[in-house]
């Protein structure tokens, strides 16, 4: 932000801003080789090197898929210069919105960015809910593969959605008949 910005947002003077910068009173206040003054705002002293690698499969089965995936997130990352703090993976939905791992490195903070391959490794619905609030923390996501095939993802996506309805309706059903068993049994 430019000095005459930072004399708006504090109500002052452009003169009362510069004594200020002078006396050395406001934080990462530079002044550049033209001799303009700049205020480096929280957002740019951010380290966004500083990453964490997430990377899911869907079941037991894509195990050896999971392997592969971390490697190519994890050589992306070494490429492009990022330090990894963290690598997790981790088996289960897209669509489960409960996973221990991925709720563990939301709170972690030994990260700034969290670089993924398919944004639908994340998660299947509400990526860019994530992403928003992501930014407000400071914290960025970087999807390696954004090529998009809009027909397959849809289907894919409606697969899903109604895989998670029939396996939570099927999962009631289970367990209430559990219960009318464990009744008859306490009958008996």
């Amino acid at each position: 932000m430019k000095l005459s910005d930072y004399a708006k947002e504090h109500s002052v003077t452009y003169r009362t801003a510069w004594n200020r910068f002078k006396a050395g009173k406001i934080p990462n206040a530079v002044m550049d080789a033209t001799g303009h003054v700049y205020i480096k705002e929280a957002r740019d002293l951010i380290d966004y090197t500083q990453c964490a690698i997430y990377c899911r499969v869907s079941s037991n089965k894509q195990k050896s898929d999971l392997a592969r995936q971390v490697s190519r997130v994890k050589e992306y990352s070494i490429t492009n210069g990022f330090q990894i703090n963290e690598i997790i993976s981790e088996i289960g939905s897209g669509v489960n919105d409960n996973r221990k791992k991925l709720l563990k490195l939301f709170n972690c903070g030994t990260w700034n960015t969290l670089i993924i391959e398919h944004a639908d490794r994340l998660t299947r619905f509400g990526f860019n809910y994530i992403k928003i609030l992501l930014e407000l923390n400071n914290k960025k996501i970087i999807v390696i593969n954004t090529a998009q095939d809009e027909k397959h993802d849809l289907m894919e996506d409606m697969i899903s959605v109604l895989y998670s309805f029939s396996a939570r309706m099927y999962g009631k059903r289970k367990s209430s008949r559990k219960n009318v068993e464990n009744a008859l049994e306490k009958l008996k």
